[in-house]
């Protein structure tokens, strides 16, 4: 009881930020009238990560959305806690993911930051902190960037802070072997944590060398728990320098200064430094101002090096590379700016006059009040419906074998939208508890896996069905919905309700 009236102020805070983050994750994975609900980009994201943890928990290497391959070019970190804890509480996955860790994630960040700082404006900063895009009329990512409100939609990302603040409270402790253990888990979390990490150990052992203890251990730890670094051949990353500003300016959800971006182009092509120069410099100053809003006050802080390199390298990669497959996704590194730029805007505003708080912390939330209405309505973007949910239990209890789906086919209808009609996810497998042949183009491409040859193959199948394609890729059920049609060639049909048939090949 003292600990908590000694930190009242603290945990007040704490419980509302967590409750606040947590809003955009704990609607969705719920069965409402309509049938299982998703929320912001929860109906991809949110399960694919439910399909790779009940492929785990099956003890699968076995890559769920793209049968007969291994999981590759991915980070299991996360994935493997979920389906650990699923297998020690047998507490549903989905639940796990969208109602249970949400809010002791953001709890623990919370409490973290503030055990790590000692201060309640740094605790603020990382659960409110947002961009300037509510001034000119958009979005949170406005400028790229996802802002701190959506830190749990991600939860790679979200244990990854944990992780490194436990890191850094070792480090204050002077236990540098142990952090190094801690470091050394980053990079199975999230990669981009564990390169910021493992270079800002590097500077900042510059000014304390006992920093190195730390690197060392982490680095040679990390190393021989991924030997497949050393020979994987899958180029992940493109020199694609300013590829981030250009779409900035040019994309309709983004900036959108199409006058600006024809300028910037055009002095790139004709050679015109100068010009090239000023015109991409000032992308940039956009780029930052416009993503840290009020936490721009933290860039002030100097003294910090482990922070300011972060800081800084997350700003730079990016701004120079673009991940293979999927351009925007190196966009990541610099959500850990974002971060550290907030724990150190808690700093500086301590010195502040008491009006100047106020104004700032005027300023800071409105990104927050924006956001929250993507994730509050009643009817979700996207469902599983009740019968599909039928189905796919029923499938769930089958023997194990691979699934062929119909490929998505994307339509503009009324939400929410069956995921079929959504956007290519792992909903079939991450619910069927089966392996898919092809489901979730989005995060093979990004994987590197050659899915468009397999793709041509499915689309040949359907235009031209055959048994032996079924029986050659080792094709045990076949899923379909109503709305593409039926097929029974040489399979037994197992199940059907009014929405859903399920095939089994004889």
């Amino acid at each position: 009881m003292n600990i908590l009236k000694r930190n009242y102020k603290v945990w007040l805070l704490i419980l509302a930020g967590s409750i606040v983050w947590s809003l955009t994750m704990i609607k969705s994975g719920l069965v409402y009238d309509y049938g299982m609900g998703f929320w912001g980009p929860n109906g991809h994201d949110g399960v694919w990560h439910v399909a790779l943890a009940s492929s785990l928990d099956r003890g699968s290497s076995q890559m769920p959305i793209f049968a007969g391959e291994q999981i590759k070019n991915y980070h299991l970190g996360f994935d493997l806690m979920l389906a650990g804890l699923h297998t020690v509480t047998r507490i549903p996955i989905v639940n796990l993911y969208f109602q249970v860790l949400p809010p002791l994630f953001a709890i623990a960040i919370g409490w973290l930051v503030y055990k790590l700082t000692n201060n309640l404006w740094s605790v603020f900063f990382v659960y409110f902190g947002g961009s300037l895009g509510w001034v000119f009329g958009g979005g949170e990512s406005m400028f790229w960037a996802q802002q701190s409100m959506s830190t749990l939609i991600n939860p790679p990302f979200a244990l990854s802070l944990i992780v490194m603040l436990v890191g850094l409270i070792l480090i204050q402790k002077q236990k540098y072997w142990w952090a190094g253990l801690m470091f050394a888990v980053l990079p199975h979390i999230k990669i981009y944590a564990g390169i910021l990490a493992f270079g800002g150990l590097l500077v900042a052992g510059l000014k304390d060398r006992n920093l190195y203890k730390t690197f060392f251990s982490a680095f040679s730890i990390y190393l021989l728990s991924n030997l497949q670094l050393l020979t994987s051949n899958f180029k992940i990353i493109e020199w694609r320098p300013g590829w981030f500003l250009e779409t900035m300016m040019a994309l309709s959800d983004r900036f959108n200064w199409p006058k600006f971006y024809e300028a910037m182009i055009n002095y790139k092509a004709a050679s015109n430094y100068p010009k090239t120069v000023l015109a991409y410099g000032v992308a940039l100053g956009i780029f930052i101002v416009g993503n840290l809003g009020t936490r721009i006050i933290g860039l002030f802080q100097t003294k910090n090096w482990f922070y300011n390199s972060i800081i800084g390298a997350g700003l730079v990669l990016p701004m120079l590379f673009v991940q293979t497959g999927t351009a925007w996704n190196t966009i990541q590194f610099f959500y850990y700016s974002l971060f550290f730029a907030g724990i150190l805007a808690g700093i500086s505003i301590q010195k502040f006059p008491k009006l100047l708080k106020i104004l700032i912390v005027i300023l800071t939330i409105p990104t927050a009040i924006q956001t929250l209405p993507h994730y509050l309505p009643n009817r979700p973007p996207a469902k599983i419906s009740i019968q599909e949910l039928e189905a796919l239990n029923f499938l769930s209890n089958q023997p194990t074998g691979t699934v062929l789906t119909y490929p998505a086919i994307v339509k503009d209808t009324l939400a929410p939208r069956p995921l079929y009609e959504y956007e290519s996810t792992a909903y079939v497998s991450a619910f069927s508890d089966h392996p898919s042949f092809l489901e979730d183009e989005v995060n093979l491409n990004i994987m590197g896996y050659d899915w468009q040859t397999r793709r041509k193959s499915v689309d040949e199948f359907w235009k031209n069905p055959s048994i032996n394609f079924l029986v050659d890729n080792n094709i045990k059920y076949v899923y379909l919905t109503k709305k593409v049609g039926m097929i029974s060639f040489g399979m037994s049909n197992i199940f059907e309700n009014p929405e859903v048939a399920i095939y089994r090949v004889k």
